[in-house]
């Protein structure tokens, strides 16, 4: 998984972490638990805001 795959991503968040409500996550514990995901593997610098916020927005969607 890289950085662009933002509903991939808010799946496997959505899983991991199902008693968490994004609308209250911050986007440092968001990065860190991006970079943490088993699948995961892109440069975990190459993430910005604007990548969060699609994430977050993703993860929200699905909800």
């Amino acid at each position: 998984m890289k950085w662009v795959d933002s509903l991939e991503i808010a799946y496997m968040l959505c899983e991991k972490y199902p008693d968490i409500d994004p609308k209250v996550i911050n986007f440092v514990d968001l990065r860190q638990w991006v970079v943490s995901l088993d699948t995961f593997d892109d440069d975990p610098s190459r993430c910005g805001e604007r990548i969060l916020e699609a994430i977050q927005a993703t993860w929200i969607e699905e909800l």
